[in-house]
């Protein structure tokens, strides 16, 4: 009995302290349809009453749709379910690269920073696992969830508050500068960040609101905090880049799904009037994002898309015109095509490797979007339903990614170059770089990135995975490379033999024209020629998947010999004097994990202005034993007649290899 008596003294002890927040009031149009008895309440000074209202007329509020949360066919997965349960004792799931995840102290400290690490810092403010303890609240109908819920959500207002700083500073972290009076605010208030918020508490709110915590005081608490993230983005868009994008779409979010803010339409109209400018901005012709990064450019199609289905559920698509629609589109046949039969795309630039499930999940959505794309459908039924595209090898000559290609089944072979314009912030200096599937397996994986920015220790990290020499590119005394401005001299994706040539001024005094021939949609034939009067050694790199390899120096040759059925034999034949040398070799698929691989260079010295040639011969074969003898060699002298032909022999039989410039 004392302690139901103690119970009771300690919750009316709580409803005594806790208070509405008042300044709701002024943000809200209380002349939005439904809001009727609200605005007669707060008219009448029944302030405490009023709240009550809008809460009532929130629980009751059918006209507006989360396109996101389905209430009645609400799942939760095992590993969500896990964030739930360790976000009730602060251990919080920030960043995947960070596991097990840190625990943020009893009374939680929102500036603990275990790594320095820019992305744990700032990602810890994008709340993760908040959603998650929605769901279980939802699934489990256990209040835990909920009461816990509220207690962080205060807790991260009251100990972040936001004060007014320059635009510029929210960025100076990638930079590594700090400045202890704004580090806090720049972590927790950059624009990505609160906009992440922005959209995911309205998954919250919708999962949230019929918990006995979720009560009329909070209620005007959170709606003042949601007010005050939309208003801090709307002064504070990014400039550019995909970031500007997130930003746009969750305002637009915000604005279609509380329409009751004075401010909602221009919220809405802010978005969507961003992302109809920068779709013509951020997206070429060909459907390739200005990035340069698979990765960025499969988030850009969901950041389109996501805005789409907020405009279908709640009546505004008109709002979008037809070419928006038709950009969207382009850009998933561009990333079909640069996919490999396992739904994943290359991992240039900082792109990190998906699921299939997720990808899946996506052209599950895209072909409700699109029902008259077949190919869409295809993939997205796996099979079933649709058909293939009727190209192989496609190229995207705006983008500068170009595809060779035999089929689009798991044992097919499949090359992906990077040979295009100057990229954006998440591009690399990798002009010239290639991913090749075969058979089920990626025999040379990109770099990657392994991580984004922090202090020296991280950045040295990051720097290592960026940088030009390791890449499958060449280089001039394994210098990044000083420009990055790709050119298609010649493109052809048809026939027997099919060509790419792209040249790239890579550095001063030195052009890397780079000609690739797919035979017989079988192997390849590369010719890498460094023209120009710079001097120095120049570095012909190759990065090979994990597992084992034998390098061969005296034949200038590298032979797998991996488990399963997907193998290659390289072979350079350069000038004279070429040596074969092993590198230190990395490759990362996710943030801060990294494989180790056989990674080699091809080294020559260039010492005048003749040019440098070399011609690599890559074969992959199910079985090491099956790889053929091959011999290759340039015939005739482009630089004088403007025509390159090469002669290579496969096994006694030789193929004549040649284009016209």
């Amino acid at each position: 009995m004392k302690h139901v008596i103690l119970l009771v003294a300690c919750l009316c002890l709580q409803l005594k302290t806790q208070a509405i927040n008042k300044d709701i009031f002024p943000l809200l149009n209380l002349d939005y349809p439904g809001l009727e008895q609200v605005k007669t309440l707060h008219k009448a000074g029944k302030e405490d009453e009023a709240a009550q209202a809008l809460l009532v007329y929130y629980l009751q509020r059918t006209d507006i749709i989360n396109p996101v949360i389905n209430l009645k066919t609400l799942t939760i997965s095992e590993r969500e379910q896990k964030w739930a349960d360790e976000a009730l004792e602060h251990t919080f799931y920030v960043h995947d690269g960070y596991q097990p995840s840190f625990n943020y102290g009893k009374d939680i400290n929102w500036q603990y920073w275990p790594v320095k690490d820019n992305e744990l810092r700032w990602q810890l403010h994008r709340h993760k696992w908040f959603t998650p303890m929605g769901k279980a609240y939802r699934t489990r109908k256990n209040e835990k969830y909920a009461r816990e819920w509220v207690e962080q959500y205060m807790d991260w207002i009251r100990k972040n508050p936001l004060t007014n700083i320059d635009r510029e500073e929210y960025e100076l972290a990638s930079a590594g500068e700090v400045k202890k009076d704004v580090e806090n605010v720049r972590f927790a208030w950059r624009p990505l960040e609160t906009s992440h918020r922005l959209q995911d508490q309205i998954n919250q709110f919708t999962l949230f609101l019929n918990s006995p915590s979720f009560t009329k005081d909070f209620l005007t608490e959170f709606l003042v905090n949601y007010h005050k993230h939309a208003t801090h983005v709307l002064n504070n868009y990014s400039a550019e880049g995909n970031h500007l994008l997130f930003e746009a779409q969750r305002m637009l979010y915000a604005g279609a799904f509380f329409p009751e803010f004075k401010e909602a339409a221009a919220w809405r109209k802010s978005g969507i009037d961003i992302l109809n400018r920068e779709i013509k901005k951020q997206v070429f012709e060909d459907g390739g994002h200005f990035e340069l990064d698979p990765h960025y450019h499969l988030a850009c199609i969901e950041i389109f898309h996501k805005a789409l289905l907020m405009a279908d559920a709640n009546g505004f698509r008109q709002e979008f015109p037809q070419s928006f629609i038709d950009t969207v589109e382009r850009m998933i046949v561009f990333y079909m095509n640069i996919s490999y039969p396992d739904y994943l795309n290359p991992c240039f630039s900082d792109s990190k490797r998906d699921s299939r499930h997720h990808v899946l999940m996506h052209y599950n959505l895209w072909t409700k979007l699109y029902p008259a794309n077949e190919q869409i459908r295809y993939y997205a039924t796996e099979g079933k339903e649709g058909r293939l595209p009727e190209n192989l090898s496609k190229g995207f000559l705006t983008t500068g990614f170009f595809t060779f290609r035999n089929g689009w089944k798991q044992d097919a072979t499949v090359m992906v170059i990077k040979a295009g314009p100057k990229g954006e912030w998440h591009c690399q200096p990798d002009n010239g770089t290639f991913e090749l599937w075969f058979n089920g397996r990626n025999l040379f994986p990109d770099s990657g990135s392994y991580v984004y920015a922090g202090d020296d220790e991280v950045m040295k990290l990051r720097n290592w995975f960026r940088r030009t020499a390791v890449h499958n590119t060449l280089t001039l005394n394994n210098k990044n490379l000083e420009t990055t401005e790709s050119v298609t001299r010649l493109w052809n994706p048809d026939g027997d033999v099919q060509i790419l040539v792209t040249e790239n001024p890579s550095y001063r005094g030195l052009t890397h024209r780079r000609s690739v021939f797919f035979v017989n949609q079988t192997y390849f034939v590369i010719a890498d020629e460094a023209i120009g009067t710079a001097t120095g050694k120049i570095n012909l790199h190759f990065q090979l998947c994990d597992g084992d390899v034998n390098i061969d120096p005296k034949n200038l040759s590298l032979t797998s010999h991996f488990k399963g059925e997907s193998q290659v034999k390289l072979q350079c034949f350069a000038p004279q004097n070429t040596l074969l040398e092993k590198e230190e070799g990395w490759y990362s698929i996710a943030y801060r994990q990294r494989q180790e691989r056989t990674a080699v260079a091809f080294n020559t010295d260039k010492k005048d202005k003749a040019t440098i040639r070399f011609i690599t011969v890559i074969y992959p074969a199910t079985d090491s034993k099956a790889i053929p003898r091959i011999s290759a060699r340039f015939k005739g002298r482009a630089e004088e007649s403007g025509k390159t032909t090469i002669e290579v022999t496969v096994d006694g039989k030789t193929q004549i290899l040649e284009y016209q410039l």
